[in-house]
């Protein structure tokens, strides 16, 4: 999918406006943060995972658990209409890429190593979140 996919269609220099440095890397040049780093990697409170581009709800607070990875780890999305998944070749890997749905910003990656029942783990980056508190 092109950022034309998206319904956030910002330009480059809007989301630089918008965005941290750190957020924009991550986000908009599927960037990486170190491992044990980002905000919420050891996180405990409630609340709702929001994308930190365009606010759209990605995780639930409680579908968060501990990997030991040092990335906030989710064992599903919120809704399964959240995330939009890609084949990323990149670093000699594949993997499977998560961005978000409305804005197309690099959240993380996915993997099959996760808690049951689904056995997955959202492996994503905190500079792609912010935690909303629950009302």
């Amino acid at each position: 999918m092109s950022e034309a996919d998206y319904e956030d269609t910002r330009s480059e220099q809007q989301w630089q406006a918008d965005l941290t440095p750190e957020q924009f890397r991550i986000l908009r040049k599927r960037g990486t943060e170190r491992a044990f780093t980002g905000q919420y990697w050891d996180e405990h409170a409630s609340g709702s995972y929001v994308c930190a581009g365009c606010g759209q709800p990605l995780f639930a607070s409680d579908a968060k658990f501990n990997s030991g990875t040092g990335w906030p780890s989710f064992s599903q999305p919120s809704n399964n209409d959240a995330v939009a998944e890609h084949t990323d070749s990149s670093h000699g890997m594949v993997r499977t890429e998560v961005v978000c749905s409305r804005c197309g910003g690099h959240l993380g990656h996915v993997f099959d190593d996760g808690p049951p029942p689904a056995g997955k783990r959202y492996c994503i980056n905190s500079a792609s979140l912010k935690l909303v508190a629950p009302k």
